[in-house]
């Protein structure tokens, strides 16, 4: 409560509340509610989101309205309105009053397209109220193919660069802390012993969700290990108080119903009729039913505390959605220890540490730990460690790190470990930039450049898989590695202040993956160090008489060449 008081005193900017599923969302929005003097109106995408938000508001001792057509209700009348998107986005002329404040819960799901029912209803209340605050709630904060949907987090660190709905994030409360306190039911994740689906051969869309005959025809194919499976949800689910399946489709989730207690099992799909639906969502609640099937309609808004085993027989690529589901079985209920989950799936996806963002490089990489030479920041990007658990190599683009300066709007740290160098005004950019931030300038494409190169008679283009200095006569002698071989060298005299200024600006100012500038004097220096220097991706060397002289040097390349021992 006081992360949004304080927010929304000095700014409007639109901001969200990180909270898991079973920490209180509910509670959290009727209290703000409770606390408001205006008008507020809280959104919900399904109508069980917005009759428990009503209720826990109620629980208060406060009158509420409600406008959902899946709810029968449409009142507008009342100081605080819970609401579906779909009936209020219909119904926008109902509502000419002015609100002070738009909350939104499972906020991930707003859209930056215009024209969503989301931005409709935020622009249509923000013209009758150019003050309106927008606050999101969310227990998942990034999308599938989007990343992140906030731009800054209170503890001083940026999540996407790019304009997100919502600016700030303004409180957090990290899942594991909610379990080691003991406030959300610890997981235990076990492989599928018995069988599971291998689902690696199909292509989700952009939203994490398959094909649905290709979902159908790849179960058909192994009617044996759908059996099995049943069988070994059944051995562990018998002595268990809920058990929640989450199947791939209609058909198979009617194949899997086949294969379990018909006295104890129950199935929900999309087009359950809502008394139906209700009925069995009440003998699942009251113990009647232990085993209850689903095709995507139970991963938000259902609340059954019991809950202590989840058996993921659906792939998915969205790990927002994993979590949801997983979130099913993690509330406190008495009697409850843990709740097992078994992914029959093999969707792969850490519960604690989702990769959101920028993926894995490759199999070898974890999260490490670089500070921002410039702002102090402790970055985490992915990288590589010795077995000391040193940072030998990291992934890392631009520091995370957010500068807030009193009266100004937070900015993101402008330092980059890994850069383009414009030609026009020496500005460093991101690595994917085409133009200049700085002077507006076109970047040189290092695609552009290599094909040039390849494409001369008397150049050569060596992949480079290392560097060596030595002390030759007093000056410093650098020797590029190609991966077959080949060798291409230059030479820099330190002792000159223009040299050693072009060394410094190629080399001093990545030194050790640009965690470490600084600046070298003398060539001895370099060779003391010469473990910890980053080597250019790619060298271009143009003939000169009997010799090659080195043209061009391509440090953090990005493109459609292959780099050295890259297959």
């Amino acid at each position: 409560m006081d992360a949004t008081l304080r927010h929304f005193r000095r700014s409007d900017a639109p901001a969200c509340i990180v909270l898991p599923t079973g920490a209180g969302k509910s509670l959290v929005i009727a209290e703000l509610a409770r606390l408001a003097r205006r008008r507020i109106l809280v959104l919900a995408h399904v109508r069980e989101l917005v009759e428990q938000n009503h209720a826990k508001y109620q629980a208060f001792g406060l009158e509420a309205g409600i406008f959902s057509a899946g709810l029968g209700r449409k009142e507008n009348q009342h100081q605080v309105t819970f609401a579906s998107v779909q009936s209020l986005a219909r119904n926008l002329e109902h509502f000419d009053d002015q609100f002070s404040l738009l909350i939104i819960d499972e906020c991930h799901r707003v859209s930056e397209n215009e024209e969503s029912q989301y931005q409709q209803i935020i622009a249509a209340l923000t013209q009758r109220n150019p003050g309106l605050k927008v606050l999101g709630l969310t227990a998942t904060p990034y999308r599938l193919g989007y990343g992140w949907i906030y731009r800054y987090h209170y503890r001083g660190f940026v999540r996407a660069t790019d304009t997100r709905l919502f600016e700030h994030c303004i409180y957090e409360l990290p899942l594991p802390f909610m379990i080691r306190q003991g406030y959300l039911t610890e997981p235990t994740l076990i492989d599928a012993a018995i069988a599971h689906y291998d689902f690696s051969s199909l292509m989700p869309n952009a939203n994490g969700y398959f094909n649905e005959n290709e979902l159908n025809s790849l179960i058909a194919r192994h009617p044996r290990v759908t059996r099995a499976i049943c069988e070994q949800i059944v051995e562990l689910g018998h002595q268990r108080e809920g058990v929640m399946i989450f199947a791939a489709t209609v058909r198979h989730a009617r194949e899997i119903l086949g294969y379990l207690p018909q006295a104890e099992s129950a199935l929900i799909i999309g087009d359950t009729a809502s008394d139906e639906r209700d009925e069995i969502i009440r003998r699942f609640k009251q113990r009647d039913i232990r085993y209850l099937v689903n095709v995507a309609v139970l991963t938000t808004g259902f609340d059954a505390p019991h809950v202590d085993m989840i058996a993921l027989l659906r792939p998915t690529a969205s790990v927002s959605l994993f979590q949801q589901i997983i979130g099913r079985g993690l509330r406190l209920s008495p009697g409850k220890r843990e709740c097992l989950i078994i992914d029959y799936a093999g969707s792969g996806f850490d519960l604690f540490h989702p990769e959101v963002g920028t993926p894995r490089p490759d199999s070898d990489s974890e999260p490490v730990q670089v500070f921002c030479p410039a702002c102090g920041f402790a970055n985490i990007f992915w990288g590589k460690t010795d077995s000391e658990g040193q940072v030998i190599e990291h992934y890392g683009r631009r520091c995370q790190g957010v500068l807030e300066m009193e009266g100004e709007k937070p900015q993101q740290c402008d330092y980059r470990f890994r850069f383009k160098e414009c030609p026009h005004c020496g500005a460093e950019n991101d690595i994917a930039a085409r133009d200049c931030h700085q002077c507006g300038e076109a970047v040189v494409d290092p695609d552009d450049l290599l094909k040039r190169a390849l494409q001369l008679k008397d150049a050569m283009v060596i992949r480079c898989a290392g560097v060596s200095f030595t002390n030759k006569d007093g000056r410093l002698r650098i020797t590029y590695h190609d991966e077959q071989g080949e060798e291409l060298h230059e030479s820099f005299d330190l002792n000159h202040n223009g040299q050693r200024a072009v060394f410094n600006r190629l080399f001093g100012r990545r030194f050790n993956g640009g965690t470490e500038p600084r600046t070298f004097k003398s060539a001895d220096e370099v060779i003391t160090l010469s473990s910890r220097f980053t080597a250019p991706d790619f060298v271009v060397a143009r003939r000169h008489k009997h010799h090659w002289r080195v043209r061009e040097r391509l440090f953090d390349y990005d493109g459609r060449y292959r780099k050295a021992n890259q297959l």
